[in-house]
């Protein structure tokens, strides 16, 4: 194996729940920047703007700066302007994340485009059976990611997955998914720090959705214990990932005895 020349962070469920940090894992970023190991934190919330989330990390002692983050939202944006561009976007999320939409046209009639961001009070009835009409009428559909639930401090909690499958089913089309597991987020993720794949490590909570897709990528994958994790879930997944730590305060541990 390729020396890890860089790495890339899930943060929640890896660096925090519900925002507040866990356990030994500020010391563990710190050790990593002592290090001057190339590190970006990827990830599939929805809720807020990159700037917001660094603001968030860096009150609770994170050493990381909105230059660091990479979120499904500025992914899905690059995708639109890509794949869809001057497209009309309905979006429906939980939390206001159009800072991080550059150059993607949102309108509340006629969409070209339904976009789906973060579950949670927005993904009411009405809003979902909005998107199937428009939908069935040939909008595209495009979503932020496929998580099924995410770990908050009062438990686990359901995402946008759950209601995605059952728009997907009715509606009788498969979303184009933009964010983790997408092949292209890991991609825009390495572009980001100027790493290959063979060189880079992806840590997370989501066997699937974190590390075997990251595996699947090209990279080392490495699931921690903390989050959403479940055993059954470990056990029934459909590979095996490259390594698995308690948690991310074991990940300078870890890198050590890879040579890093």
């Amino acid at each position: 194996m390729e020396r890890i020349g860089a790495v890339l962070i899930d943060i929640d469920g890896v660096l925090t729940v519900s925002w507040k940090p866990l356990p030994g894992t500020v010391a563990a970023m710190e050790r990593l920047r002592e290090a001057g190991l190339p590190l970006v934190l990827v990830t599939n919330t929805t809720s807020r703007t990159r700037a917001s989330i660094a603001g968030r990390l860096a009150a609770e002692g994170f050493p990381v700066s909105a230059d660091d983050i990479l979120t499904a939202p500025a992914v899905t944006a690059a995708h639109l302007r890509e794949h869809h561009p001057g497209a009309r976007c309905l979006l429906i999320s939980t939390g206001d994340i159009r800072e991080d939409l550059t150059g993607v046209t949102l309108v509340e009639e006629a969409p070209d485009v339904v976009v789906l961001g973060g579950a949670g009070e927005a993904f009411g009835y009405a809003a979902l059976n909005r998107a199937f009409r428009h939908v069935q009428r040939g909008a595209r559909l495009v979503a932020m990611h496929r998580n099924m639930y995410w770990r908050t401090a009062t438990g686990l909690d359901l995402d946008t997955g759950a209601f995605l499958l059952g728009l997907e089913r009715a509606a009788r089309v498969e979303a184009e998914i933009t964010g983790k597991p997408a092949g292209s987020f890991f991609a825009a993720a390495l572009s980001h720090l100027g790493a290959t794949p063979s060189s880079a490590l992806m840590v997370g909570d989501d066997i699937e959705t974190d590390v075997l897709a990251a595996q699947r990528a090209g990279l080392t994958g490495v699931l921690v214990r903390t989050g959403k994790y479940l055993p059954g879930t470990h056990r029934a997944a459909d590979g095996t990932p490259d390594h698995v730590i308690d948690s991310f305060a074991d990940l300078p541990a870890l890198l050590e005895r890879l040579g890093t």
